[in-house]
């Protein structure tokens, strides 16, 4: 294992600038997930760790080797694909083994190291099958075990799960979460989900146009976001945001006087983003008035959309409603100490 450092790293494409001067820290042993939306750059900062692409320039050290120029053979990873790239006409043992085989490796230890992955994924009865004959998920072991046997210092994934139905990706994050923890290879995970980063990540980069918005442990991203962006992509419903000015203390926002967060003082007049989490809404008597536009029941908590003032709003209840669309209601912060100040101009959170 070994930690992967990266210093001021840039990519361009002729004279399109896509990544824009990064700097990482990846401890040994780590699992680190880079989010964000699609063509942030995430998959190219991935490809470039494993050699797939050219640096621009700045530097990728993988333990303490300096890897830029090294060919994907020579950098001690493993990487597993969003379209598992397997062999069709070779049978799960062989697709494990290949890679061992064209190093040279004696067929016996070859054997070893397959079963021993084979145990470790539950891949042990399908050893002698062929890639057609398996689910995606086994699909998705079977490339997962051809990296585990090939021992890497770094474990890279690229979007594993985005072919595999919504049940099977939870099943799957829990192993590959179960396996680091098994193994303790350092890995970097690619992922446009962020719910697979906050569920997955000891460390989240957060990305947008090339560039990192914050990086941190998932729930020092969801507590104290850098920013609106990270607000907004962090959490599932995003985090309700509300254009407001500060006055006597507290925020005019939504036609409603709502608190600032204690201890917080912002100058007054200023012109703010009012954050609010949809499970810190709660009904009260005074607060955001407006009109129910749909009740979605989940099972185990419900999701209210309300109009206000031209724009929605989302709150989460716990407990069952009665609420229907159409009826008026009023929300306010369930906490104060929970709400998020952001300024309107720079989008950065005070």
């Amino acid at each position: 294992m070994a930690e992967v450092t990266i210093r001021a790293l840039k990519k361009n494409y002729g004279g399109l600038q896509v990544v824009h001067g990064l700097d990482i820290d990846i401890a040994d042993g780590e699992f680190v997930v880079l989010v964000g939306p699609s063509g942030c750059g995430k998959s190219t900062l991935l490809r470039m760790i494993a050699g797939l692409e050219e640096v621009t320039s700045g530097d990728i050290r993988i333990g303490d080797r300096r890897v830029n120029n090294l060919p994907p053979s020579e950098r001690d990873i493993a990487m597993v694909f969003q379209n598992y790239a397997l062999y069709p006409h070779k049978t799960v043992a062989a697709n494990m083994g290949f890679a061992l085989k064209m190093r040279g490796m004696d067929k016996a230890e070859i054997d070893t190291r397959v079963n021993r992955a084979a145990e470790v994924l539950g891949l042990t009865p399908y050893l002698d099958r062929y890639p057609r004959a398996l689910s995606g998920g086994q699909r998705q072991r079977v490339a997962m075990g051809r990296a585990i046997v090939r021992d890497p210092q770094v474990f890279l994934f690229d979007e594993p799960l985005s072919n595999l139905d919504a049940k099977l990706r939870v099943q799957m994050r829990t192993e590959i979460r179960e396996l680091h923890l098994r193994l303790k290879t350092t890995t970097v995970y690619v992922t446009h989900d962020q719910i697979e980063a906050m569920t997955m990540a000891d460390k989240i980069v957060v990305m947008q146009g090339g560039r990192i918005e914050q990086i941190g442990a998932p729930l020092e991203l969801y507590d104290r976001p850098a920013n609106i962006f990270v607000a907004s992509f962090i959490g599932s419903p995003s985090m309700n945001m509300i254009d407001g000015v500060v006055q006597n203390g507290a925020v005019l926002a939504g036609g409603a006087t709502l608190p600032l967060p204690p201890g917080m003082n912002v100058a007054e007049g200023r012109e703010v983003i009012y954050g609010v989490r949809p499970e810190n809404l709660t009904v009260s008597p005074t607060g955001i008035s407006g009109t129910i536009a749909v009740v979605e029941p989940t099972g185990s908590e419900t999701h209210v959309v309300i109009r206000i003032a031209g724009r929605e709003l989302v709150a989460v209840f716990r407990d069952r409603v009665t609420h229907r669309p159409g009826d008026a209601i009023t929300l306010a912060p369930r906490e104060a100490a929970e709400v998020h100040i952001f300024d309107k101009s720079s989008g950065a959170r005070f």
